[in-house]
């Protein structure tokens, strides 16, 4: 019994011995590796940059009011047009009090200098009438009542220019009314009815009432690195993808490149560039939406082409490795081709290939 577990036990021990043996000697054998066959073909080579940013409309007109106090009403919100001269919002004067007591005192006196002018005209009048008193005398008389009416009535205008902002006289060019200077979309009311407003001036800029812009009238503004921005330069077109819009691309005309670079926070300078762009009547584009915008830097027309990884470089000359033989071994040459433009997949081939040869290409796999 003992004899037959130590034959069993034996026989184990050297089937394990083998296996390792064996399995030792296939993983020392070289592996075979396969190669892909490319066959080039003939296709169009774009080299094109893309610039990140954002379309923007070309200007954003703030309206600020002409004079100080409290919003009373506003009767436009964001998202509306507006047309020139279209009344946006209200403004309630609140008058200063050393002003509206000076105009006060200044209407009173008028009033009291017309009323002697006019008592003054009546009697010249009665006089002139029953000719006791010459026509020179009446018309100075008469003048100086004209000029009393006047005094008065400016002295008013000024009084209540002071308490509401208009006087009834100068209604249509009131500054208390807050128009629109172009015609456009409201993009931003900032302001709310309640709200203390002041005047642009030397020491302000003034508060904004509205923001109003000609959003027919956009541009794409992007950042462009400093070694592609010596590859474009004005009047180049370009093609712009809306990250809110995927399947609408506009066309547009680079117009603007900045003379001046900016250091980005990686260290390198970047260049501010604009580009009017075309837009399309069926589409609505918002202020600040980010875009992606691609120019074409160069471009060739049906030639002959292959992947990029199949080209080796060496020195300044370009090879690839022409298939001899792929069975039962797969054979290749070395051989000389010359290129040409590369969007980073595909590369043109001036000469060394025709689409009736094939060359090696990425491995596949590998086998024992």
């Amino acid at each position: 019994m003992k004899k037959i577990f130590k034959l069993i036990f034996i026989g184990i021990l050297v089937f394990l011995v083998g296996w390792t043996f064996y399995f030792l000697y296939t993983k020392s054998k070289p592996e075979k590796i396969v190669y892909e066959m490319v066959t080039p073909k003939k296709e169009s080579i774009k080299k094109s940059t893309v610039i990140t940013g954002k379309i923007s409309p070309r200007d954003e007109i703030l309206i600020k009011p002409q004079i100080s106090g409290i919003v009373s009403d506003v009767y436009k919100e964001a998202g509306q047009k507006v047309s020139t001269g279209e009344v946006i919002a209200k403004v309630k004067v609140i008058p200063d009090v050393g002003s509206l007591n000076s105009a006060e005192s200044r209407m009173r006196t008028a009033e009291i200098d017309l009323t002697q002018a006019s008592q003054e005209f009546e009697r010249q009048k009665r006089l002139y009438d029953k000719g006791i008193i010459t026509k020179e005398e009446y018309e100075r008389a008469e003048t100086a009542h004209k000029t009393a009416t006047e005094n008065y009535e400016t002295s008013r205008d000024a009084l209540q220019i002071i308490k509401e902002g208009i006087s009834e006289r100068t209604a249509q060019y009131s500054s208390t009314l807050i128009r629109s200077t172009i015609s456009g979309l409201v993009l931003d009311v900032p302001v709310k009815a309640g709200n203390s407003v002041i005047q642009s001036n030397t020491f302000n800029d003034g508060t904004t009432i509205a923001t109003v812009a000609n959003m027919n009238d956009m541009i794409f503004i992007g950042n462009v690195d400093e070694t592609e921005v010596g590859r474009i330069k004005e009047g180049m077109v370009m093609t712009l993808t809306i990250g809110a819009l995927q399947d609408v691309k506009l066309d547009a005309v680079l117009e603007y490149i900045s003379p001046k670079g900016v250091e980005s926070t990686g260290g390198a300078n970047q260049f501010e560039i604009k580009a009017a762009a075309k837009m399309q009547e069926d589409v609505f584009i918002r202020a600040g939406y980010s875009a992606n915008g691609e120019i074409i830097l160069a471009s060739v027309d049906s030639v002959l082409s292959v992947p990029e990884n199949t080209i080796e470089i060496k020195n300044d000359s370009t090879f690839v490795y022409i298939v001899k033989s792929e069975s039962p071994e797969q054979v290749f040459e070395k051989h000389f081709v010359e290129t040409g433009l590369s969007d980073g997949v595909n590369i043109e081939i001036k000469s060394g290939l025709t689409v009736a040869d094939k060359i090696r290409g990425s491995i596949v796999t590998g086998k024992k």
